[in-house]
């Protein structure tokens, strides 16, 4: 990634984009060429979106679910609005003239209804919608300059009211097209191509607003006073001007003043930071843009949105500035809600932006784990996140948390200005004490729960293992006093340092109230907070590193004992603390690093693996030297290891540069590819770890990536291997916002969340899915095929347990079939698999054909060595003439399940039939492995075909018949055996398939059928046989009455109901 431009000055709100609309407009079918979206509003509760077709979608904007869809058969939808104060009220405006107000009755659950109607506007193209702020009334403005209003009737006003029709009233016509509406406490604003208009309507009064005309489409809005000294006042109105310039009018279209924004607009715009591309700033300075503002909106909170074809403007009039512009190409219409924007394209395509402050911006994109975006914009806004206040919304250790996110390979010029922003960051409370800025300024400190204070350095950067463990930044100083501890450091002299110890004097917690504020105790502190930063200065890097064990502090007394707190002096040993020492070993690693990359260019070592696996060998025992837990360090050899009690690490203990991270993580996961690891016996003797040891020690230095392919390939039979590195992957999703979203158990919100992550990290969305698993079981299971190829069945098949692997193997049906469909490229290659996978491990033809090619009876038991590729094959995709070649492949081997189904995809139904017959097995007549007869037809030519089988096969010799049949044994291909306890029921005979054909459509029915087939003479029903169509008679007789009785009692209700 090249290297980001930074603004130059602070620019404190930007457009963003989080949310991609475009599988709505997929799902209703608005992004193909022939329908098309033509307007939009937007309210607290929709997204209403009108087509070119005369439908308008409701959208319900939580959880963008299609509500309702209402149609119009008067030509395409031009204009929509939503009734501010009553969203169950929307009008339309068609291209024929006609004006809708539909009545949804949501809450009442009824139909929507069309409450009023106007052809005033018969033949004109209406341009413009409004609705009255507190009646229902709606105004209407036209191409020809007509406007008019109408009432829309209500039940909702009272009893009979839904019936009283209000008459469309003209209020106007101005002198040339209507551009804008706007309503506002009894006043209507109207913007034609020349003037601005101002009308009283209930006292029917008419203002023109300025004396000089325009030619052009030039927008105007109210603005009403809601903040600050002129809250209550009369709300303004502003209409635009040529040349970049806005009219402040008052309330009687008096204009007060005149805003210029020609030279304000000479800046280069404001990146917009979205999901779909990088953001761009181009530094080259603008000239000044003379912009004819077509439409004008209240925006947000006391602003301005305006926009062209080609950029978005925002103004904060009141202060005579631009908020920010900001380039989005092809804006044909914008419809807003607050702070949020919906755009319409010249293409039809839709997008959903929002206003937000640059800290906000920053903040929603760590919820969405969107790093590389989030870390761009702290880079590009570093002035807007800089200053103390941003503290509050983005926290030092979110952002160090964001730099460990980011990738060591894609993202290195980012890392390194994230790591320059950090440290130019103010704390929070940098503006509010002088004296705790000069301390800020380099060093920060939080009090740990054992009492020690901790020191972070502004210069450099934290480990996620540290920043996890901090106290807010954000915490006041009156709930720092309420509980902190202090740690007195005696200072030992460094000659006599190399058995020394170090004191530590350990208060326990005590609370103060918050009205009692003792002077020396903020002296105290002070005093405390300057001994430990000396001290710190020349610690820091054993700080750092030390492991707290929280078995060597003691607890604090339980306050419910009545006990006070102690002074308790505690000796730790500690090696002697030399930060020359550390340096230098940190510089012997990466020395060594480097030289080991070298080795391993030469091909000599490359392709010798005992020489590569020895020189990774010498490597990793330097880096448990200097990396290592300071437990295993201080170890002795010849002990033994326990694998699951090495501790997780997934944040690096020490700070390290990008460059560092990223040979360190190519090295530590090389190692564990190649399994450069010693027998458990010499492993033992050595105090040395194994595979699962070593990926639980340096897991923050591993690929995640490669680790969870190693997982499926390499250790595939080592399930303490997936364990560790699904544990590690839990651990680093832990504080993920999607973690949240799950744990509140809406399994459909998490995987609407989780597809809206992409681009998905597979050990990422692993680690997500692993929780959806615990949470759900098998019904999470089922639904993790939408992942693929992200992730795979192998990876499910790890994760799920044994008595849900049936769901698993179910799954891989769907995912194989897109993976065998991309690979067998071009599309006769397939005929040439099909081939090979019926001619391998496949029963001999003799078997399933007869002499003449027919089916042999029941040969479709048969087992094939690769029927499951098979039934594969015969899925996939393909044009009719590979389909049908496909087709007489199966028949010439004897595939017959295969031959069935393709024959039922290319619509020869009566050969499946006749195939069926021969193979004797009314088991056929069922999904998913056989077809069902659909028609009355079907089911004739069925009965004949059954006669005609009958009649051949006793033809025959009954001997050789069954000799031949039997005597095979097909093994059924689900593991059963063709000699079923009830053949007699399964065999296709003529009573079987009347029986068949009664169940679907009664017994008299079936009985009609058979005498139409002539075969009433020779089929004789048998007492069972006999008894089911009785009782089939009875319980359809009885369904009649029931049904009746039904129909009748719901007609008398509507009846009573209708007087």
């Amino acid at each position: 990634m090249p290297m980001l431009p930074v603004l130059p000055e602070i620019q404190s709100h930007v457009l963003a984009e989080f949310d991609c609309l475009d599988p709505l407009l997929s799902a209703l079918r608005l992004d193909s060429g022939r329908l098309k979206c033509t307007c939009l509003t937007a309210s607290r509760k929709w997204l209403a979106l009108g087509t070119s077709a005369g439908g308008l979608h409701l959208i319900q904007r939580e959880g963008w679910k299609q509500r309702l869809i209402l149609t119009h058969k008067e030509g395409s939808i031009t204009q929509v609005a939503c009734c501010p104060h009553d969203e169950d009220f929307i009008a339309v405006a068609t291209s024929q003239g006609l004006v809708v107000v539909w009545e949804l009755q949501l809450e009442r659950r009824g139909r929507p209804e069309r409450v009023s109607v106007s052809w005033e506007h018969r033949g004109q193209v209406i341009t413009s919608l409004c609705w009255d702020t507190a009646a229902l009334r709606v105004f209407a403005g036209d191409a020809g300059g007509k406007v008019s209003y109408l009432r829309a009737g209500s039940s909702k006003l009272g009893k009979g009211s839904g019936f009283v029709i209000f008459p469309v009233q003209t209020i106007t016509t101005v002198d040339s097209r209507v551009v804008q509406l706007g309503y506002l406490d009894g006043r209507l604003l109207v913007s034609s191509l020349s003037r601005c208009y101002l009308c009283d309507t209930e006292r029917e009064k008419f203002w023109r607003v300025g004396n000089k005309e325009r030619d052009g489409e030039y927008g105007a809005c109210f603005f009403p006073l809601s903040r600050g000294q002129t809250a209550g006042q009369p709300p303004l109105l502003y209409c635009a001007r040529p040349g970049s310039r806005l009219w402040e009018a008052n309330f009687t279209g008096e204009v007060l003043s005149t805003h210029q924004f020609k030279q304000l607009l000479a800046i280069p715009p404001i990146p917009l930071v979205s999901y779909r591309s990088e953001p761009q700033y181009n530094t080259a300075q603008k000239s000044s843009q003379s912009i004819a503002f077509p439409r004008l909106l209240y925006f947000g909170d006391q602003k301005l949105l305006t926009w062209t074809d080609s950029a978005i403007y925002v103004f904060t009039p009141q202060s005579g500035q631009v908020l920010l512009w900001t380039e989005v190409k092809d804006v044909s219409e914008i419809a807003v809600y607050r702070n949020e924007l919906f755009c319409l394209h010249g293409d039809g395509r839709l997008s959903h932006l929002s206003l937000l402050s640059v800290e906000r911006c920053v903040e929603r994109l760590l919820r969405r784990e969107a790093w590389p975006l989030a870390a761009a914009v702290c880079v590009m806004f570093q002035q807007a996140i800089a200053p103390a206040r941003a503290r509050k919304s983005i926290p030092i250790d979110r952002l160090d948390h964001l730099k460990s996110q980011l990738s060591v390979f894609d993202d290195v010029d980012l890392i390194g200005q994230l790591e320059e922003v950090i440290t130019k960051l103010e704390p929070l409370d940098s503006a509010s004490s002088s004296r705790r800025s000069s301390i800020s300024s380099h060093e920060s400190f939080n009090v740990l729960d054992c009492g020690i204070y901790r020191v972070i350095s502004r210069r450099g950067s934290q480990s996620d293992e540290e920043t996890s463990s901090l106290v807010s930044q954000s915490m006041v100083e009156e709930e720092r006093l309420k509980e902190f501890s202090f740690v007195q450091e005696e200072e030992q002299h460094q000659q006599g340092a190399e058995h020394g110890q170090i004191w530590v004097l350990l208060c326990h917690p005590f609370h103060l109230p918050l009205s009692f504020r003792p002077k020396h105790s903020r002296i105290a502190l002070q005093a405390v907070r300057d001994s430990v930063s000396s001290f710190v200065k020349k610690t820091t890097e054993k700080i750092n590193t030390l492991q707290m064990n929280s078995d060597l502090w003691p607890r604090p007394p339980d306050p419910k004992e009545g006990t006070h707190g102690n002074v308790e002096v505690i000796a730790v040993p500690a090696e002697p603390i030399d930060q020359p020492t550390a340096k230098s070993e940190l510089q012997d690693l990466i020395t060594a690093t480097q030289r080991v990359l070298a080795q391993i260019q030469d091909p000599l070592v490359l392709f010798d693996p005992v020489c590569l696996k020895g020189t990774l060998q010498e490597w990793v025992l330097l880096l448990e030297r200097v990396l290592g837990p300071e437990e295993q360090r201080s170890a002795c050899d010849g002990k033994s290891v326990e694998e699951e009690d090495v501790p997780l690490r997934v944040c690096s203990p020490k700070p390290l540069l990008s460059d560092l991270q990223a040979d360190l993580t190519q090295l530590a996961t090389l190692h564990l590819e190649l399994g450069c690891f010693e027998d458990p016996a010499v492993r033992n003797e050595r105090g040395e770890v194994g595979v699962v040891g070593f990926l639980r020690r340096w897991f923050f230095l591993l690929d995640q990536e490669r680790v969870r392919s190693m997982c499926l390939l390499s250790y595939r039979e080592q399930p303490e291997v997936h364990s560790s590195f699904m544990e590690a992957m839990l651990e680093v999703t832990q504080t993920s916002k999607m973690t949240e979203v799950i744990q509140k158990g809406d399994l459909l919100k998490s995987l609407r969340c989780l597809r809206e992550l992409q681009p998905w990290s597979s050990p990422v969305l692993l680690s997500h899915l692993h929780r959806l698993y615990e949470k759900h079981g098998e019904v999470a299971v089922r639904s993790f095929a939408q992942f693929y190829p992200t992730i795979l069945p192998s990876d499910i098949d790890a994760m799920a347990n044994q008595s849900h692997l049936f769901v698993v193997y179910s799954l891989y049906s769907t995912m194989l079939l897109s993976f065998l469909g991309s690979l067998l490229q071009p599309e006769t290659l397939r005929q040439d698999w099909l081939v090979l996978a019926l001619t391998h491990d496949a029963p001999q033809q003799s078997d399933t054909l007869t002499a003449d090619g027919q089916p042999r009876w029941h040969s479709h038991f048969f087992s094939w060595g690769y029927g499951r590729l098979l039934s594969l094959l015969i899925r996939l995709p393909a044009h009719l003439a590979a389909k049908q070649t496909m087709a007489e492949t199966c028949r010439s081997h004897g595939f017959w399940t295969g031959y069935i189904y393709l024959c039922n995809e290319l619509q020869r139904r009566t050969e499946a039939l006749s195939t069926i017959c021969r193979l004797d097995d009314m088991c056929l007549l069922e999904e998913p492995h056989g077809i069902v007869p659909q028609t009355m037809e079907e089911w004739k030519v069925l009965l004949q075909l059954s006669q005609q089988c009958r009649a051949s096969s006793s033809s025959q010799t009954p001997s050789t018949t069954t000799a031949s049949s039997r005597t095979c044994s097909p093994s059924l291909s689900n593991g059963g055996s063709a000699e079923g306890p009830s053949s007699s029921q399964t065999s296709m005979t003529p009573e079987n398939l009347l029986l068949r054909l009664a169940r679907s459509v009664g017994p008299d029915r079936a009985l009609v059928a058979l005498h139409e087939v002539g075969l009433q003479s020779e089929v004789e029903l048998g007492p069972h046989s006999t008894l089911v169509c009785e009782l089939l008679r009875m319980a359809e007789k009885r369904q009649r009455a029931l049904i009746q009785t039904m129909l009748e009692r719901c007609d008398r209700f509507l009846w009573s109901q209708h007087a």
